[in-house]
């Protein structure tokens, strides 16, 4: 276990080189003297702790972990420190998932990967290191928007498959059809059929989720005009995975946007040997407790912040 001393030097290196703070900021939110601030990141320096990157772990953060995979049947958790600015939380966890999915994919055969969308996995693709797998196939789990940002999932499969030489499978569709009937006809296709069942093999998927509030891509971007917060609210809805919307325990709730959804259904979706769920802030905790309690996830990455209160969600009655 590492000391006190340890672990104020790993935190005061990580809010100076990861989130930019100035020693002064450091001081003030360590509750310390600037002339402290500063002896420790020299400490820090010295040591050998940092180089590039911290070569210790906040203990809060591994406990954390240690935690969730006891509490939620997870095989890994990786828990990074909480910015004081939300806004570095995607950049921040992207980078953590980035490093993971570098690991796995050097100790893993993985012919089939999935990538869903938004900003946190937009950062992931961009801290992969990049490779050459030309037996490789890239797809995207869902259906995208029908305009380019580059949040969108085709954006970010093909980025992903450049970066590592890859085959890049698009499922080439909107996130939701009009209606349900629509989609049965949509996905019903030899284009689509073929689309779903690379979708189905895949080995590795990283996905992420949303909220239902404005912060939301999904919710801003994607939802159909003629559904709104108010009645998914109503429905028992906490948030969505791949645009399909569950409640607190994780189930898909009552309601035909759901059967909208051009992507594969949660009951497959967890059949996938290795889904990675790598989402952060704690306006997501309440989903991504959801997904722990439906266990569609192997592998969880998250901040501190997120991974304790999702954490206490689980473990209420």
């Amino acid at each position: 276990m590492a000391s006190d001393d340890e672990q104020i030097r790993v935190r005061a290196a990580w809010l100076y080189y990861m989130e930019g703070l100035t020693q002064a900021e450091i001081a003030d939110r360590l509750k310390m003297t600037r002339l402290r601030a500063n002896r420790l990141l020299m400490e820090a320096r010295a040591s050998g702790l940092v180089s590039i990157t911290l070569t210790s772990r906040l203990e809060s953060c591994v406990r954390l972990e240690q935690e969730l995979v006891a509490t939620c049947g997870l095989r890994e958790a990786v828990v990074v420190p909480t910015p004081s600015d939300d806004g570095l939380v995607p950049a921040l966890v992207g980078r953590a998932t980035g490093e993971f999915i570098s690991r796995f994919l050097e100790e893993e055969e993985v012919s089939g990967f999935g990538v869903g969308w938004g900003a946190t996995l937009r950062e992931t693709i961009r801290n992969v290191r990049p490779g050459s797998r030309p037996g490789m196939r890239v797809t995207s789990m869902m259906g995208g928007l029908t305009y380019g940002i580059e949040l969108n999932t085709f954006e970010i499969a093909s980025e992903l498959a450049r970066r590592w030489n890859a085959e890049c499978h698009y499922l080439a569709a909107p996130i939701y059809a009009g209606t349900p009937q629509s989609r049965d006809t949509i996905v019903a296709q030899d284009v689509f059929e073929e689309a779903f069942a690379r979708i189905r093999a895949t080995d590795v998927a990283v996905l992420s989720v949303g909220d239902l509030t404005d912060r939301s891509l999904l919710v801003r971007y994607g939802l159909p005009r003629d559904v709104n917060i108010a009645e998914l609210e109503a429905a028992g809805a906490v948030g969505d995975i791949t645009g399909q919307f569950v409640d607190q325990s994780g189930r898909p709730i009552a309601h035909p946007i759901n059967a909208r959804a051009i992507a594969l259904p949660l009951d497959e979706l967890a059949k996938i040997p290795t889904v990675v769920l790598a989402s952060g802030g704690i306006n997501k905790a309440r989903i991504i407790a959801a997904m722990l309690r439906a266990r569609i996830a192997a592998v969880l990455v998250t901040d501190e912040q997120t991974a304790a209160a999702a954490l206490d969600i689980v473990r209420r009655p």
